[in-house]
C-alpha cells in the first residue's frame, strides 16, 4: 500500500504559502523511486522557484503553456500522458475553482482538465476561504468528479490565525498518493456497508440512539472504493460527507436499515456490519410528544432485527465481517459474538475508545487467530482491515 516505485507522477504546485513544502513531498517521492515531473503556476514561482523543484526531482520544471521544449506546445496534453497519477499540493482556492467549473487559463489547469488518469489535490488555504460557500460548492463538485480531495487539517497558518485550512503534511499526502497507486485488492467486488447510529423514536421528539458518528463506518467505505470495490453505504443520520465513489443509502431506524440490508445482500459479494444498531425499539411511538407527568414514565421494547445474524445465514449470501464495540471483556466477548452470529471475521474495539475520536484500535478474529491492529487513524486502520478482507476472500 505504501510502493511507488516505478510510478509516475506529475505533482502541481500552485501559489500558497504551503508551496515549501512540496519540496519535501517531492523528496520523499524521488527517494521511493517515483519519477517526478514538476508543473508549476506563476504564482507558484513567488513562493519557491522552479530551480529548486528541479534540482530534487532531477527533471526539467514547466511553467509556461507556450513552452517551446513540448513539441508543438501541446504541454497541456503531452506532459501528464505518460503519468499515473496527477498531484496537486498545495492547490489554492482559485485553483479548485479552475478545475471544479472547467476553467482552463494556465498550464497546470489545463493539463488537469485535459487528464485521462486519476487526480489528487491538496487544499491549503485560509480557514475564512476554506469555509467561504464558494469554496464547499467547488469541493463537492469535484468529489463528485471523482477528483480526491486530501485533507486540508486544522492546524496553525501563515497568517497566524489557524483553524481548518492547513495543507497535510508531505508525509500525509506521500501515504495517500501510495494508496491511490496501490493493488486494487477488492476490483470488481460489491461490497455492502453499515455505518452511523440508528434512532428509535419514542415520541415525535424523542428517541432511542448511541454516541457512534459513523467515522468508522464511511473510513472503511472509503478504503473499500480505494481497493476498487463498487460500495453501497447504508447509513445511520451523520454529518459526515460518503466518499467520492460510494452509494449512500440513508435511513433512520434499525428496521430502515434492515430492510435496506436485506435488499442488497444477496448481489453483495462482502457485508461489513459497522453500524451501531440498536438492539431494542420502543413497541408503541406516540404520534405527539409525550408531556411530562408527574411519576416514572415506563417504556416496553421489543428487539429490534438482528442484520449481520440475517445477512450471514444466507444461502450463498456474501463474506460477512461483523464489528463489536465492547466495554468489557473484549477479547471473550468478541469471540462469542463471532461464534454466534456464524461469520468469518469480526472487528472488536472497547466502545469508550472509539466513538466519536478520529483514531481506533482494532482486534480481529477469525478462524487463523487473534490479529491485533495499533492505535492510528480510523482510514488506516480501515485500509488494513480491507487488506486482511481481501486475503481471507480466496479461501471462502
Amino acid at each position: 500500500m505504501t510502493d511507488v516505485s516505478g510510478k509516475k507522477i506529475l505533482l502541481g504546485i500552485t501559489g500558497g504559502i504551503a508551496a515549501y513544502k512540496a519540496a519535501e513531498l517531492t523528496r520523499l517521492f524521488v527517494k521511493a523511486g517515483a519519477d517526478v515531473r514538476v508543473v508549476m503556476t506563476e504564482a507558484a514561482c513567488r513562493f519557491i522557484t522552479p530551480a529548486t523543484l528541479q534540482a530534487l526531482s532531477g527533471k526539467a520544471v514547466f511553467t509556461d503553456m507556450w513552452d517551446p521544449r513540448v513539441p508543438d506546445s501541446m504541454g497541456h496534453i503531452e506532459l501528464s500522458r505518460d503519468r499515473d497519477v496527477i498531484v496537486v499540493a498545495p492547490a489554492t482556492t482559485d485553483f479548485l475553482a479552475k478545475v471544479a467549473n472547467g476553467l482552463g487559463d494556465d498550464l497546470l489547469s489545463t493539463l488537469c482538465l485535459a487528464r485521462r488518469g486519476p487526480l489528487l489535490v491538496a487544499p491549503a488555504m485560509n480557514v475564512e476561504m476554506w469555509q467561504n460557500a464558494a469554496t464547499q460548492r467547488n469541493v463537492e463538485r469535484l468529489r463528485a468528479d471523482g477528483v480526491a480531495v486530501l485533507g486540508p487539517t486544522e492546524g496553525d497558518h501563515a497568517d497566524r490565525e489557524g483553524g481548518m485550512g492547513r495543507m497535510l503534511e508531505p508525509g500525509e499526502i506521500f501515504a495517500e498518493v501510495a494508496v491511490a497507486l496501490g493493488p486494487r485488492a477488492l476490483s470488481k467486488k460489491k461490497v455492502l456497508i453499515t455505518a452511523g447510529p440508528t434512532y428509535e423514536p419514542i415520541d415525535t421528539v424523542r428517541g432511542i440512539t448511541n454516541q457512534s458518528s459513523g467515522k468508522m463506518g464511511y473510513a472503511v467505505a472509503r478504503a473499500a472504493v480505494e481497493a476498487g470495490a463498487e460500495v453501497t453505504l447504508v447509513s445511520g443520520a451523520t454529518s459526515l460527507d460518503p466518499p467520492a465513489g460510494a452509494e449512500r443509502v440513508e435511513v433512520v431506524t434499525a428496521s430502515e436499515m434492515h430492510r435496506a440490508v436485506m435488499e442488497r445482500a444477496r448481489q453483495a459479494d462482502v457485508f461489513i456490519a459497522v453500524a451501531a444498531v440498536a438492539d431494542y425499539r420502543p413497541t408503541d411511538p406516540k404520534p405527539h410528544k409525550i408531556k411530562r407527568g408527574n411519576g416514572h414514565l415506563n417504556l416496553e421494547l421489543a428487539p429490534n432485527p438482528d442484520i449481520l445474524a440475517e445477512v450471514a445465514a444466507l444461502s450463498k449470501g456474501p463474506f460477512c465481517v461483523g464489528f463489536a464495540a465492547e466495554t468489557e471483556d473484549l477479547m471473550a466477548n468478541a469471540q462469542a459474538k463471532r461464534m454466534k452470529k456464524g461469520i468469518p471475521l469480526l472487528a472488536a474495539n472497547l466502545a469508550h475508545e472509539t466513538f466519536g475520536r478520529d483514531t481506533n484500535a482494532l482486534t480481529l478474529f477469525d478462524d487463523a487467530g487473534v490479529h491485533q491492529l495499533a492505535r492510528a487513524p480510523k482510514i488506516t486502520l480501515a485500509r488494513q482491515l480491507v487488506e486482511h478482507i481481501a486475503k481471507m476472500l480466496p479461501r471462502r
